[in-house]
């Protein structure tokens, strides 16, 4: 296991690459919680560092919640890095405020920090950015018990500027639990965001896309996102699909706005033992699949990130896949 902590659960991670080391920013909360599912209300994220993307010293926490009523006052939950051309890092990540001690109902906002060095943060609540009522689903508008608005996934848009992807749902659609979307906001410069139309449309079978990410791969671009088997919806649901790591074919994805992706089309790369995953190069330019240890045989939560799984687009699948060795040795 690439990486793992004795007394804490280890799940949702992102990378950033420095030229020299890598950085893999995790989040982790006590296992003296006793029930794993606690750990969403207790997320924090840490900071490790790695030369290979194999052996990784931990470096401990690099930020936790603001606490008050603050975006993130309660936890904080996941995001990316990415480095601006003055050489100033942005981390964009999910700030959490649950609104019951006893219930799941929360909302997310996207909470921004930055660094000069990928060690010390500095938080700016000025630029937090929240779902826009007029494109998107919002707490109340629906039976979803959270507002959607997590996972930014933060690239540079060819055509100048950046977006942002996000675990989102759609303000429409005839079945209130299939309205999971792929989010998309767009910047000219990091710091002012704009919500434009979804990536993807409602009604593909998932009540939410979670961790979604954008990578260019044997000369195909894939949208990577993840959805357990609860989470499913509409006629996968129906037909008793299984849920876990999905991609689909995204080759339109950059350069242009609208629902453009055809979601309904993805196919399963892994099944939920495995969950969250992000891709990342390595310094001979291969992919490489990372995912957080999911469930065990019975079902019950692991924690801890496994990987790295070399991947590549299959011409005669026509599809994302893990080499076959490397599933076996995750």
């Amino acid at each position: 296991m690439p990486f793992s902590l004795r007394d804490h659960w280890v799940w949702d991670f992102w990378f950033a690459d420095d030229g020299e080391q890598f950085h893999l920013f995790y989040l982790h909360a006590p296992r003296s919680l006793g029930d794993p599912h606690l750990r969403h209300r207790n997320a924090r994220i840490g900071h490790a560092v790695s030369t290979d993307l194999r052996e990784w010293t931990d470096l401990g926490v690099c930020l936790e919640p603001s606490g008050g009523d603050a975006v993130d006052a309660h936890a904080t939950w996941t995001g990316s890095v990415v480095r601006d051309a003055e050489g100033t890092w942005h981390m964009f990540y999910t700030g959490s405020r649950f609104l019951r001690p006893d219930a799941h109902d929360n909302i997310e906002t996207v909470a921004v920090a930055t660094s000069r060095d990928l060690h010390t943060w500095v938080k700016h609540p000025e630029r937090s950015l929240s779902a826009d009522a007029a494109l998107y689903e919002r707490l109340g508008d629906s039976v979803w018990p959270e507002e959607a608005w997590r996972d930014p996934w933060v690239m540079p848009d060819p055509d100048g500027g950046w977006w942002m992807l996000l675990t989102a749902r759609a303000r429409t659609g005839a079945d209130e639990l299939d309205r999971g979307v792929v989010g998309v906001a767009t910047s000219p410069d990091l710091v002012s965001w704009s919500a434009v139309e979804a990536l993807t449309a409602p009604g593909a079978g998932f009540r939410h896309l979670e961790v979604p990410q954008l990578i260019d791969i044997d000369g195909r671009r894939v949208l990577l996102f993840s959805c357990d088997t609860p989470a499913l919806a509409g006629a996968r649901e129906a037909d008793g699909q299984r849920g876990g790591i999905w991609a689909v074919a995204a080759d339109d994805a950059l350069g242009a706005r609208g629902a453009v992706v055809d979601a309904a089309a993805a196919h399963l790369v892994h099944d939920e033992s495995l969950y969250a995953a992000r891709a990342v190069q390595d310094r001979s330019g291969a992919w490489q699949l990372f995912a957080f240890r999911n469930l065990d045989e019975h079902g019950a939560f692991v924690g801890g990130i496994a990987g790295p799984m070399p991947l590549e687009w299959s011409a005669v699948q026509d599809a994302l896949q893990i080499a076959v060795e490397a599933v076996a040795g995750a």
